[in-house]
């Protein structure tokens, strides 16, 4: 049997999007990840570089996947970020290799960037405003998106209510808000 170098790459991937989670980038460590391969250390300084570019690439499959699995509707941006909602609470570890992201490397990569502004402007063409408008808006969207995750389960649910009811209520609460800042944003041309 010959060797199948696609199946290393996924491998490495996948072993590293596990300890980009636990540990983020400065924690991270090449040999546990060529160890949970299993691959040796120099497959991923073939396939990657770096150990860097290997987070990039880790972060960027994930964000890919978020990508397919979520519709970009600028036209209708309460049900996107609807839509991101339920992504995030599915994977909330994409939110946590995010947030390593952030804490390590908070400048935006060029394609973070053109991502973001072309998202901005699809949302400023669609309801008729300008892209710094378009951007506040997006950015209150993804942020809302968010906001279970980034609340701890006692605050979240103080009532301790059935945690999936309590879910759909902070749903439609991220949802309406979305709205009343969409209406009050970007009102349709």
């Amino acid at each position: 049997m010959g060797y199948d170098s696609s199946a290393t790459r996924a491998r490495l991937l996948e072993a590293a999007h596990e300890e980009f989670v636990a540990h983020g980038l400065a924690g991270a460590r090449v040999e546990r990840i060529a160890k949970n391969a299993p691959a040796n250390k120099q497959a991923i300084y073939a396939y990657f570089g770096s150990k860097d570019e290997l987070f990039d690439s880790v972060l960027e499959a994930r964000i890919q996947l978020l990508v397919d699995v979520v519709g970009f509707t600028p036209a209708d941006l309460p049900a996107y970020t609807g839509a991101l909602f339920d992504a995030f609470v599915a994977d909330p570890e994409l939110i946590r290799l995010t947030q390593w992201k952030m804490l390590e490397r908070p400048e935006a990569s060029a394609a973070e960037l053109e991502s973001h502004l072309s998202k901005a402007q699809a949302v400023a063409d669609a309801y008729g405003a300008d892209l710094e408008t378009g951007m506040d808006a997006l950015m209150i969207a993804l942020a809302a998106a968010q906001s279970w995750l980034f609340t701890p389960p006692a605050i979240r649910n103080p009532a301790g209510d059935d945690e999936g009811a309590r879910l759909k209520r902070h749903r439609a609460a991220v949802v309406a808000a979305v709205e009343a800042v969409t209406e009050r944003l970007l009102p349709k041309a």
